[in-house]
């Protein structure tokens, strides 16, 4: 409910409160190369992304397999942090390993 206000006239004055809504989510997904090894996906899950040591390893499998998978969802700008310090470390260490950042539609 918004917050009432009187007039000199008598009449009332009724102001909006803006509504809030939550972020959206994003994800931030892994696409798999050639060249890149599970090792590295691996330490960049779980430095990077923070997952343990059995969770990054059934996400690796899984875009070893799939050809993509997800390595977090999270706020924009969040997501967009990871992925890009996920591309340094990567870049860094010599893999061409490609992380992109999209719309969580779920």
């Amino acid at each position: 409910m918004g917050r009432q206000q009187a007039k000199e006239d008598g009449q009332v004055l009724t102001r909006k409160r803006a509504k809030l809504r939550e972020p959206g989510m994003w994800k931030v997904l892994l696409h798999n190369d050639d060249y890149t090894t599970q090792e590295f996906v691996v330490y960049l899950l779980t430095s990077v992304f923070r997952k343990s040591e059995p969770e990054a390893t059934a996400i690796m499998l899984a875009v070893h397999r799939a050809g993509v998978g997800v390595a977090g969802i999270y706020t924009r700008d969040v997501a967009e942090t990871r992925a890009e310090r996920g591309r340094q470390l990567a870049e860094r260490e010599g893999f061409p390993l490609l992380l992109t950042v999209e719309e969580n539609d779920a």
